[in-house]
């Protein structure tokens, strides 16, 4: 899964990123939802040890396009595993209290604690993407805020959190099928917004951004990592597995709350009761 991370200092071009590509996966779409079916039951298990080791925390950021599939990631990738410790996040515009307030400040009380999986679903790079295309703010605040960021993960993973950032490249032919599906699908009109097509004017400035943050903000304790997103069913497995070889490179242990000694006097204890 090498092939799509983006190494510190890379000057990404996303032109040279194919989002239809499915080279690491030699079977067809049938055989992938095996696989993924697998790495789910893997997920799940890491997660529980995760969450009983109470130990490490998982930052995961979902970023991309309308339509890439923020919310397909999060339904197919953790189906299964137990909710108890996975927490999802979505950022959408700031209200006025979050506007009174540094653009980071509605983002920390979210980040993992201790045994925790948090997704977001879209983040903080919404103050360099939509922020940037928008004109919201003047570009000498928003090109500050790359070190900002930077600086706000390097804490974050000095202080144990383990991060994955994944952009969901997909192309603008693919984005044209999936909101025209919206509009055809009775059970997927509600989720088409008449403003997705002001945004998809947009794309070449949304792309530059998306340039510029890829190749400015990944770094080796908060990779990011170019997920080819035109397939589904290969976006959710490069997704997952990646994911299940982090939570394992963790080397994560359960807890041993009781002695082996003290197993057959609890059997005992039990027994009589």
């Amino acid at each position: 899964m090498k092939d799509y991370r983006v190494e510190p200092g890379q000057k990404v071009d996303l032109k040279a990123w194919r989002p239809a590509e499915t080279s690491q996966f030699d079977g067809d779409k049938e055989q992938a939802k095996k696989k993924i079916a697998e790495l789910n039951t893997k997920l799940d298990q890491l997660q529980e040890m995760l969450y009983a080791e109470h130990k490490h925390r998982l930052l995961v950021i979902l970023q991309g396009m309308d339509t890439s599939g923020k919310d397909g990631v999060i339904r197919a990738v953790f189906e299964g595993v137990n909710p108890q410790g996975v927490k999802v996040a979505s950022f959408k515009a700031p209200t006025p209290v979050e506007l009174d307030h540094d653009y980071l400040w509605r983002v920390h009380p979210h980040v993992p604690g201790r045994g925790e999986i948090v997704i977001f679903n879209r983040s903080h790079y919404e103050d360099v993407l939509v922020v940037r295309v928008h004109n919201l703010v003047p570009p000498a605040i928003w090109k500050r805020r790359y070190d900002h960021i930077n600086a706000f993960e390097q804490m974050l993973a000095d202080e144990g959190v383990t991060i994955l950032k994944f952009f969901l490249h997909i192309s603008p032919e693919e984005q044209k099928e999936r909101l025209l599906a919206r509009l055809e699908e009775p059970a997927k009109r509600w989720k088409f917004n008449p403003g997705d097509l002001e945004e998809r004017k947009l794309w070449p400035a949304y792309q530059e951004a998306y340039e510029e943050v890829l190749s400015r903000t990944s770094q080796k304790k908060a990779p990011w990592y170019i997920i080819p997103s035109d397939k589904k069913w290969y976006r959710n497995l490069v997704i997952a597995g990646i994911l299940v070889e982090t939570l394992e490179n963790l080397k994560m242990q359960y807890p041993a709350s009781i002695k082996e000694n003290e197993i057959n006097q609890y059997r005992q204890l039990l027994a009589a009761a």
